[in-house]
């Protein structure tokens, strides 16, 4: 009776333990994430990491017979010890629209958003949150600006999103109603809830009429700025693919042969801005090269855009977007790993500089779901060789945490 008694004294005092140290942990990683010069910080020490793109889980998620998809891509990815996911916080009219119309939303898809929050928290997993698209695709910038047109504002086209005064309304109202959205699930706030590592005001932003930079520069600061009288304690970004602009004219020739509007120096200067990105498909902006051509490119697109974040801009940088489609010629899984070994063997010298915070692999999806494959799909479970690469690389990215 005794050795019973000991026994489940010992068995008490373990678990004790246990909940405490499960305690710290959730603890240690309840802080938001910041920025000191070049780096990112959590709780007061360097923060690295792997990450990846999932752009489907609010509207997956919206079913709730769907959601184990979404759960299923979290714990496989926290398995890979992934830690970042950048994912849609909008889609804007259309087929299973958040907003359905300027201010008005589908309370069940806020609530598949509010589930994707919920299970990136219990997995561990920190989110980049994009507020809307520069494509037709989910709204974008061309829904905002019907949306006017049929308002009857003198819009003529979607560029027209970035100085029309009706337009940038219905964009606040849009950031406004997120950022201040109680999640139904963690009765948390979207703006206090450090789960959210970033807030991106637009993936990919572009604009034909000035390839300067300089129109798209007076957005980015003035929607720069309202997110932040909001919400002061998430980081932002603008959601940018690195093309240059006129600010540094020579520059320029590191551009894949031409402008899309964005100036990647003075965009990122802007001071509400905490952290620069670029994207890189060298397989669709150089089409016509060969492997080792665009591999050569992906490089100095990187080193470039590295220096000038450390020693111009002087703020982190992310990899937000990369990965091989299945659709290239000569395309193998081994070619694909291949691709990811080295972009990741680049990201990872980077941040042992301490420059560049970590890489989104695009992107990750759970079984399924081949109405949603762009050729750059990578199923966890179903790729095991790349798996293990991505594995490797959040590890490496983990270990320079401690170093």
């Amino acid at each position: 009776m005794a050795c019973f008694s000991r026994i489940i004294s010992f068995s008490v005092l373990f678990l004790l333990v246990a909940l405490a140290c499960e305690a710290r942990v959730l603890l240690q990683s309840s802080g938001f994430v910041q920025t000191r010069n070049t780096q990112f910080i959590l709780n007061g020490s360097p923060f690295f990491f792997n990450g990846f793109n999932s752009y489907w889980m609010m509207n997956v998620a919206a079913d709730p017979s769907q959601r184990s998809k979404v759960s299923d891509v979290f714990s496989q990815a926290a398995a890979a010890r992934l830690s970042v996911c950048r994912t849609w916080a909008f889609n804007d009219g259309g087929t299973q629209a958040l907003q359905i119309s300027p201010g008005v939303y589908d309370e069940r898809v806020f609530q598949g958003l509010d589930f994707v929050i919920s299970e990136a928290k219990k997995n561990g997993v920190r989110l980049i949150l994009s507020l809307s698209n520069n494509y037709k695709d989910f709204g974008g910038r061309p829904r905002y600006v019907n949306w006017a047109r049929n308002a009857g504002a003198p819009v003529n086209s979607d560029d027209d999103f970035y100085v029309n005064e009706v337009v940038k309304g219905y964009y606040k109202n849009h950031v406004k109603r997120v950022l201040t959205r109680i999640n139904t699930i963690t009765r948390v706030a979207y703006k206090d809830d450090p789960t959210i590592m970033a807030w991106e005001l637009i993936n990919e932003p572009r604009c034909q009429v000035d390839y300067s930079g300089k129109t798209l520069n007076g957005w980015i600061q003035d929607m720069a700025s309202f997110v932040k009288s909001i919400d002061s304690n998430h980081l932002l970004t603008v959601g940018m693919e690195g093309f240059y602009g006129d600010s540094m004219p020579e520059k320029k020739a590191i551009n894949p042969g031409y402008q899309v509007g964005t100036d990647f120096i003075s965009n990122h200067l802007i001071k509400e801005i905490d952290f620069s990105t670029i994207h890189a498909y060298p397989d669709i902006w150089l089409s016509g090269k060969d492997d080792s051509s665009q591999m050569a490119f992906m490089l100095r697109w990187m080193t470039s855009h590295l220096t000038d974040s450390e020693t111009i801009i002087k703020k982190p940088m992310v990899f937000s977007e990369f990965g091989k489609s299945s659709k290239d010629p000569g395309y193998s899984p081994s070619a694909r790993d291949s691709f990811l070994n080295a972009v990741y063997t680049n990201i990872y010298n980077f941040a042992r500089s301490g420059g560049i915070g970590g890489g989104l692999v695009w992107q990750l999806m759970a079984e399924g779901m081949q109405s949603c494959d762009d050729g750059y799909e990578i199923v966890l479970s179903h790729n095991p060789s790349t798996s293990s690469v991505i594995t490797q690389q959040s590890n490496k990215m983990a270990a320079l945490d401690r170093v």
